[in-house]
């Protein structure tokens, strides 16, 4: 008696029929007619074959290989190559099921921490196992080099899961929008009246795109597209004041102290709703940025000045705001120097951000942002790094635009494998610029066939640049030539120690090797540019959760090598790495450079390890803004809280010393937005533990 043993270990009676409706099978998925007598004739020859082994046991995979041989030797060799196809798809198919199941077994008991804003709720969960099921279908679907070098881990395609269902960020044109109204699916909303309903509004805005994307969300002129609509407000407070017998005399002042607390009300509800108001079926909030800074009227600078205040009061208990990302913009000649009519608004965003790491800064001094400041263009940008602004098909700019993908490269990957010789890793380098486009390409090829009702808020309503004109049938591809489509890197710190034994935070030649290696990227990305008539961008990876993937995969290649896999992470792009002693200004200078070059997204970060005043914010923004071209930049440092009272710690106490509340909330900033200390991945939050300050927050060291 002969017993199949399953793949599971199960074992089952040989049944010879299996093995006849197989040989049909597969006559069939070809098109070839077979007579019932020759596949009897088949399964007795393969049974013979199987008396002679005279086995007890066999496995499934020893049955089909002798199945495929006998088809191949007795003139049924299309069959038999159908047969063999037909396994391997089976075999795909089954590896792809187990290692989902493995993915959601896993998801079930908690969700990943890959993006440090989505919880681990019961939404939570079924999205990241849908997530889970699209990313195997999408691998499954491309070509076999594109899928393997995923894998293997020589290039990353960001967010895999929406590969063939959407596209990745925006700058929401939102006084555009608001002043035409929208429809959300269910009903035209119309133009608000008031500075309350346009700001709650404008957190729907930010919502509805973000369910029809996979990446953040921007209001790129915040105060001076709300700013419109603080005259109407004032209008309106004024004429109830009129029909109530308000004095004419004493109105403007009442008009104006109403005019105040309506902006400061409509400024706390976006606070608010920002950190409540969940979308992507309930996961997360809306990753949202919001810039701001030049205004262009005394009620833009009005908004600017309010929001900046209700962004510091934080939440009921005074609890840190995670959203949005504020990025104030500086601009010498706006609010830059004290002689500046917004110096004020400069002077509080600094303050601010001293208490509470938000604002973010963008010099819009620096020269490839005031080449556009001065055309006529306000740069922004994203907290996540997003940088978009020239345009090789339209009219420069960043409203209604965004990245539409990224693909990440294995920098450290290709320094250990040419074992320090220079011209091997740019050859090897080549490599990998090419398979990147490649799968850029590809993810065009799939994105194009959406449909503008595939993205019903973002194409359907006009947010989008190239969506003008456009019907729910149309393919989305004007959209794609509208936005970038950008090719990034990681860890260029450890690629030079693998390169050279230093980094650039400690080596003068290795200093210039990563510039010269970067500048390769984006002159590949230029010149994509030319060829294919795409916005391509070289883009400094805000890695989250690839900082530790990466470094797995090669660690079990390469071993721990010091000062390259001997940790959990990547260091994040061209950033030096988070342990190094260096100060503030040598900091600035080496990454600096950088920044021009990496078009699609770029960002440094000071740590300090206590928090600042206000005047070392400004100290430190002022040096980088008047004596390099660094154009975007973060100040971090630990925030502690109580999470009964809302206290603020300061001495790294363990217990409220307001409430002796032993629940203690900690703050971090990850990959340009900020998180709560227990939603780091393994990656992050080794490179948080690693992180030595420049500085102890009251003196700007060698600066």
């Amino acid at each position: 008696m002969l017993h199949v043993v399953k793949r599971d270990g199960r074992e089952s009676e040989f049944n010879s029929v299996k093995i006849s409706n197989a040989i049909k099978g597969a006559a069939e998925e070809i098109g070839i007619s077979i007579k019932t007598s020759e596949v009897l004739e088949l399964t007795q020859k393969i049974i013979i074959r199987l008396e002679d082994m005279d086995l007890q046991y066999i496995s499934v995979e020893e049955i089909q290989n002798i199945v495929e041989d006998t088809l191949i030797k007795n003139d049924f060799k299309e069959i038999g190559f159908a047969y063999s196809s037909y396994r391997k798809e089976r075999t795909k198919i089954r590896d792809i099921k187990s290692d989902l199941m493995k993915a959601i077994g896993q998801i079930g008991v908690e969700t990943d921490r890959d993006n440090a804003n989505v919880g681990n709720n019961f939404s939570s969960k079924l999205l990241r196992i849908a997530s889970e099921s699209n990313k195997w279908h999408n691998l499954a679907k491309m070509s076999k080099r594109l899928s393997k070098a995923h894998e293997n881990g020589d290039v990353y395609y960001h967010d895999l899961d929406s590969y063939n269902l959407t596209i990745n960020c925006l700058h929401i044109p939102t006084k555009e929008v608001l002043e035409r109204g929208f429809n959300t699916g269910y009903g035209y909303i119309r133009a608000p009246k008031r500075i309350e309903s346009a700001a709650e509004l404008s957190c729907i805005l930010l919502q509805s795109t973000q369910n029809d994307m996979f990446g953040g969300q921007s209001h790129p002129d915040f105060d001076n597209d709300l700013g419109g609509f603080v005259e109407q407000t004032r209008e309106q407070i004024k004429t109830e004041l009129l029909e109530i017998g308000i004095d004419e005399s004493k109105i403007d002042t009442i008009v104006e102290k109403k005019v105040i607390k309506a902006i400061e009300q409509a400024m706390q509800g976006i606070v608010y709703n920002l950190n409540t108001m969940h979308s992507r079926a309930g996961s997360q909030v809306p990753f949202s940025s919001i810039n701001l800074g030049i205004p262009d009227s005394e009620d833009s600078a009005l908004v600017c000045k309010i929001f900046l205040l209700e962004y510091e009061k934080g939440l009921g208990r005074g609890e840190q705001p995670i959203f949005p990302n504020i990025i104030f913009r500086v601009k010498e000649g706006v609010n830059r120097e004290k002689t500046d009519p917004y110096y004020y608004l400069y002077k509080l965003a600094c303050h601010v951000a001293s208490k509470r790491m938000n604002p973010t800064f963008m010099n819009i001094d620096s020269s490839f942002n005031k080449k556009y400041y001065d055309a006529g263009v306000i740069p922004a940008t994203m907290g996540c790094r997003t940088y978009v602004c020239s345009n090789i098909n339209g009219e420069a700019g960043t409203k209604g635009r965004g990245n539409i993908a990224p693909t990440t490269i294995n920098l450290p990957r290709i320094g250990l494998m040419a074992k320090g010789d220079i011209d091997k890793f740019f050859t090897i380098l080549d490599s990998r610029l090419s398979l990147a486009k490649d799968s850029l390409l590809d993810r065009y090829e799939k994105l194009k066939k959406l449909r503008v009702k595939d993205l019903p808020f973002v194409a359907g309503q006009g947010l989008m640049k190239g969506s003008e004109n456009l019907t729910p049938e149309d393919s989305i591809e004007p959209i794609l030539k509208q936005g970038t489509w950008g090719i990034g890197f990681i860890g260029l710190a450890e690629t030079l120690i693998a390169l050279t034994g230093k980094h650039h935070g400690e080596d003068e030649k290795s200093r210039e090797l990563g510039e010269k290696i970067i500048r390769y990227i984006r002159s590949y990305t230029d010149n994509t540019t030319l060829e294919t008539r795409l916005n391509w961008s070289c883009y400094a990876t805000p890695a989250e959760g690839l900082s530790g993937k990466f470094i797995i995969k090669d660690k079990a290649i390469f071993g721990e090598i010091p000062g390259v896999t001997d940790k959990e992470y990547y260091t994040n792009s061209f950033h030096i790495p988070v342990g190094c002693l260096i100060s503030i200004k040598d900091k600035i200078d080496i990454e600096a450079p950088y920044h021009e070059m990496c078009n699609g997204g770029h960002i440094s970060y000071i740590e300090l390890d206590n928090y600042p005043d206000g005047d070392t914010v400004m100290d430190i923004i002022n040096y980088a803004y008047k004596n390099t071209d660094l154009s975007y930049m973060g100040i971090n440092f630990h925030i502690r809280y109580c999470k009964k009272c809302g206290t603020y710690l300061y001495n790294g106490e363990h217990e409220c010393p307001k409430c002796n509340s032993t629940e203690i909330q900690g703050i971090s900033r990850v990959t340009g937005y900020l998180s709560l200390d227990e939603r780091f991945g393994v990656g992050k939050s080794g490179e948080r533990r690693d992180r030595v300050s420049q500085g102890n927050g009251q003196k700007i060291y060698n600066v």
